[in-house]
């Protein structure tokens, strides 16, 4: 059996610039959180003397990739030129072409979800003589993310579409609800 690497693929990159994030060692676990959403009223209570719940929604899940190791020793390269340079554009906006940071997928033999980064942490831990850094440690923390509602900056005027881009459908006013003026 051949070994499946995990990856973050890029969904959608505004810039064009963010390349897929492949794992050097495949994590030893995802571990996947959820928020739900309860709202109680203190004032009004059963016969229990509870206060009564309604449910209100959920979060998306969150998660965090733990102590990926990336190690270019053996070449004798730069770690951050091979592949910390390519993870950090999953956590950089670049304002000169008014763009958010790159939407992934994670798989790993499954597509798990649309995510993007919340945060980024990395430490450089072994060096040539040279000062080159030759071994990372990376965590990265996730959210989930609705491929369908992705929003981000309006193009300019007269501006075309970077290769590789998709065009951001505009949500859908949802029946009973009214539409947040920052999405239109």
């Amino acid at each position: 059996m051949k070994l499946e690497k995990a990856k973050l693929m890029v969904h959608s990159d505004l810039s064009g610039q963010a390349k897929d994030i492949e794992f050097m060692f495949n994590p030893s676990e995802l571990d996947f959180t959820r928020q739900i959403i309860w709202h109680s009223d203190v004032g009004n209570r059963g016969t229990t003397l509870l206060p009564k719940v309604n449910f209100s929604g959920v979060e998306p899940y969150s998660f965090t990739l733990q102590n990926l190791l990336f190690d270019t020793y053996e070449k004798k390269t730069s770690v951050l030129k091979e592949y910390i340079n390519n993870i950090k554009k999953g956590a950089t906006a670049r304002s000169n072409t008014l763009s958010r940071p790159p939407v992934y997928i994670l798989t790993w033999h499954d597509s798990y979800f649309h995510c993007v980064m919340t945060s980024l942490n990395y430490k450089l831990t072994l060096f040539l003589a040279d000062g080159t850094p030759v071994k990372a440690i990376v965590n990265i923390a996730l959210q989930e993310v609705d491929p369908e509602n992705i929003s981000g900056p309006k193009p300019l005027l007269g501006s075309k579409p970077t290769p590789g881009s998709k065009p951001t459908p505009k949500p859908k006013p949802t029946p009973g609800r009214t539409r947040d003026p920052r999405l239109l």
